[in-house]
């Protein structure tokens, strides 16, 4: 295995651990926290605000002074983000615990940047296999993550949940210490003479609109079912943190153990294909998720979504390797993960408020029209990525 890839693999085990942790707390805090129900689920919101508000800066950063510090300096302050997510119980300070929950959001832009770290440090035919590995180590911050909130719940005497976020600051420094053996890779033998294409030139190409409009529709169903999840079981059904979090856990685990064997597929059958299935698995998902909401629905719904955003994430990101010349890596990543992003935290912002006001056969028809504008745009480009 090359070394990038085994140094940022078990760096990333330790760091994504930040987000399973706000998912299953945020929204259960934002209960106890915040000044009107509705608001409940804003802490988790704002974690996704926090990684579309970050893609640009933390691209143009790493540009600039490399990924290696990029990478350890969102990792430094989403240490900080813990403590003072642990703060902000102590003082039952929902503001606070919003800005905690905004910083671990803003610490996954750079984190979403490995996969391009990772990308640039391996033979262009390894990348589906190694991004499938590098993936792998969200099976582990799957087990991490919520196993970590659970056993510290009670274990800080600034409040509930408190040592859960403290938990997460020890992560972080993991993270940071892994991160110390990263190299930054030279791509300069990789670049060419020729001029870097507009950003307008890039937009229009069929596979660069492939790959935007599967992360869009993979990670806005993810969002908005994800974010209501934990707080339409545990306060809504009255389901206890051990079912939530069984459920959250086998959701998270289903985004990353496909890794195992989802490179190898796009390599077998190529990206486009996979896409495909992903969005067949995404619809099954939503069937599940109306039948009913019993422990067993929101489990199979849930795994299904993990798998279903594994497929349409990892072959879109496969596709957007394709899109652009080294020379021009660092802009169109940030667009890429910008328009990703943004159009997630809208989703995120939107799901609390639409659990509450007109619950959760809402949360699953409004995630409907993202995957089905999703299919004329893989109709119309067929042809011209059958060999992607």
């Amino acid at each position: 295995m090359y070394r990038t890839l085994k140094i940022l693999t078990v760096a990333q085990a330790f760091a994504q651990t930040g987000a399973p942790i706000v998912v299953l707390l945020g929204g259960i805090v934002g209960t106890l926290l915040a000044p009107s129900p509705g608001l409940a689920t804003l802490p988790v919101a704002l974690m996704i605000v926090g990684t579309a508000s970050t893609t640009i800066p933390a691209a143009l950063l790493m540009g600039k002074f490399g990924r290696k510090a990029g990478f350890i300096f969102g990792a430094s302050y989403s240490c900080l983000a813990g403590l003072l997510a642990a703060f902000a119980i102590n003082r039952e300070s929902f503001v606070l615990f919003c800005l905690a929950t905004f910083l671990v959001g803003s610490h996954n832009a750079f984190i979403f940047q490995y996969r391009f770290a990772v990308a640039e440090s391996v033979p262009p035919e390894k990348v589906g296999q190694s991004l499938s590995v590098l993936m792998l180590a969200g099976v582990a911050a799957a087990f991490m993550g919520p196993e970590s909130a659970q056993r510290l719940q009670e274990a800080s005497s600034l409040g509930e949940f408190a040592g859960s976020f403290l938990g997460l600051s020890v992560f972080m420094l993991v993270t940071i210490a892994m991160l110390c053996f990263y190299r930054n890779t030279d791509v300069s033998e990789e670049t060419d003479d020729r001029e870097q294409r507009s950003v307008l030139s890039i937009l229009q190409q069929p596979m660069f609109i492939v790959a935007i409009a599967a992360a869009v529709a993979a990670w806005c169903v993810m969002s908005l079912m994800m974010t209501a999840t934990p707080v339409s079981m545990h306060q809504v059904d009255h389901f206890d943190l051990a079912d939530t979090a069984w459920v959250i856990q086998s959701h998270i685990m289903a985004m990353f153990l496909p890794s195992l064997f989802s490179g190898f597929l796009i390599g077998r059958f190529g990206a486009l294909k996979i896409i495909m299935a992903g969005l067949a698995l995404l619809f099954a998902c939503l069937y599940i998720a109306y039948l009913d909401r019993q422990l067993m629905h929101y489990w199979w719904a849930l795994v299904l979504l993990g798998i279903g955003w594994n497929f349409m994430f990892l072959g879109g990101t496969t596709l957007l390797t394709q899109t652009y010349r080294s020379s021009e890596r660092f802009k169109v990543q940030a667009l890429n993960d910008f328009i990703v992003f943004s159009m997630q935290a809208i989703a995120a912002l939107s799901s609390g408020f639409i659990l509450v006001q007109f619950g959760w056969s809402w949360i699953i028809g409004l995630s409907l029209p993202w995957l089905l504008l999703l299919i004329p745009v893989l109709f119309l480009t067929r042809n011209r990525l059958a060999t992607a």
